[in-house]
């Protein structure tokens, strides 16, 4: 299953670290990743691939959404499927 993150919020030092590594420890693998500052926002958008995950996505929900909290970003996963499914017109 393929994932897609979205990240956003204040920029500061360490966000992609701390998405990036929380993922990581999941097994899970960033296929595409795009991020960018404008001026004093930070926005990223990750694409990635589920399918060797040690955690379910529920359970990597909950722990995105307590780094968002900590490192004070809006930390977003869903399917590719619903993902796409709410972006097509």
């Amino acid at each position: 299953m393929r994932v897609i993150v979205t990240v956003y919020g204040l920029d500061r030092v360490g966000i992609i670290y701390g998405v990036c590594k929380l993922l990581a420890e999941a097994n899970v693998n960033i296929l595409d990743i795009s991020q960018t500052v404008m001026q004093e926002f930070f926005t990223m958008t990750m694409l990635a691939d589920m399918s060797g995950a040690t955690k379910e996505l529920v359970k990597l929900r909950e722990q995105l959404n307590e780094l968002g909290k900590e490192i004070g970003v809006t930390i977003r996963i869903q399917s590719e499927d619903i993902f796409t499914a709410m972006h097509t017109v």
